[in-house]
C-alpha cells in the first residue's frame, strides 16, 4: 500500500512514528513510483550519509548526532536487523554486561549471540559480531528497552556463563575476571544454580574457579556442590596453553595454566 509520495516523506514519517529502520521491500511497498525510482531515491540517501545499511536490503536511519560515527547505536537496531535475517538472538558478553554497569570501559563491537554463524554486520563505525550459541532460545533473557524500542539481553547469570565460554571474545582471562568482580552484584544464587543445570561441566568449572578467585564464595559454592553431583576431570583454564607442572586446584580441578591479572 503506497503512503508515501517520496522517499524522504517516507523516512520523515517513519521517524516521527519512532522509528529508525526499515527494509528495501517496506519502502517499495511504502513510497509512490517504480522499484528503480525508490531505490535510487535510497541510495541518494546512502551516499549523503542520511542511512546507514548494516546489511543489505535493511536500512537504518542516520540522524544528524550520529553523521560522525556513520550509523545510530546498534541497540537501536538490532533487535529489527535479527527479525530481517529471520534469527533468534540475544545481546551477549562484554555487551551484556555493559548494560549492567559491569564494564570498565564501553565495548568496541556490540556482541550479539545466535543459533548460526553469521559474518558481521558493519555501518559506519559501529560494529556487530555474532556468537554461535545453540541454545540461544533456551538462554534466559530480559527485555531491556532502548531508545528505539526493546532488545532481547542475556540475564546476569547467562551472562557470567558465556564469559568463560567465550573468552578471547570478552578480552581474556584477566578482562572476564574483572567484568565478573561487577557482574557478581546482579547475581542471583539461585537462577545461578538453576542455569548451571543446563550448562557443560566445564562451564561451571572455570566460572566457578574465576568467582572463587575474586573472592565471591556466595556465588562458587554452590556451583562447587553442583560439580560435586557429575564426573568432573582435570580441564586447563586456558585451553591451548601448556600445563606446565601446575596441578588442578579443588574442588574445580582446574588447571591454573595462566595467571588471571585483573584489570584496574
Amino acid at each position: 500500500m503506497v503512503d508515501y509520495p517520496d522517499a524522504v516523506h517516507f523516512i520523515e514519517g517513519l521517524q516521527a512514528a519512532g522509528r529508525y529502520s526499515f527494509t528495501d521491500a517496506e519502502a517499495r511497498s511504502c513510497v509512490a513510483g517504480s522499484a528503480r525510482a525508490v531505490a535510487e531515491a535510497l541510495r541518494r540517501f546512502r551516499s549523503g550519509h542520511r542511512l546507514a545499511t548494516p546489511r543489505r536490503g535493511f536500512n537504518v536511519i542516520v540522524t544528524p548526532e550520529h553523521r560522525a560515527a556513520g550509523c545510530p547505536p546498534a541497540s537501536w537496531f538490532i533487535d529489527d536487523l535479527m527479525r530481517f535475517v529471520g534469527r533468534p538472538y540475544y545481546v551477549a558478553l562484554l555487551s551484556a554486561a555493559a548494560l549492567r554497569g559491569a564494564a570498565h570501559q564501553q565495548p568496541l563491537r556490540f556482541q550479539v549471540a545466535t543459533d548460526r554463524p553469521m559474518r558481521p554486520a558493519e555501518a559506519g563505525r559501529v560494529h556487530v559480531d555474532f556468537h554461535v550459541r545453540h541454545d540461544v532460545e533456551a538462554t534466559p533473557v530480559e527485555r531491556v528497552q532502548t531508545d528505539t524500542g526493546y532488545m532481547r539481553v542475556s540475564t546476569p547469570e547467562a551472562t557470567a556463563f558465556d564469559l568463560v565460554r567465550f573468552v578471547a571474545a570478552a578480552g581474556g582471562l584477566g578482562n572476564v575476571a574483572t567484568v565478573l568482580t561487577d557482574l557478581a552484584e546482579s547475581l542471583h544464587v539461585d537462577q545461578l544454580r538453576a542455569l548451571s543445570a543446563a550448562r557443560p561441566t566445564t562451564d561451571i568449572q572455570r566460572l566457578g574457579y574465576l568467582l572463587d578467585l575474586i573472592d565471591r564464595q556466595q556465588l562458587a559454592d554452590p556451583l562447587a556442590r553442583m560439580l560435586a553431583g557429575r564426573r568432573v576431570r582435570p580441564i586447563l583454564l586456558a585451553p591451548g596453553v601448556p600445563a606446565g607442572e601446575r596441578r588442578p586446584a579443588a574442588p574445580w580441578k582446574i588447571v591454573p595454566n595462566e595467571a588471571v591479572d585483573l584489570e584496574a
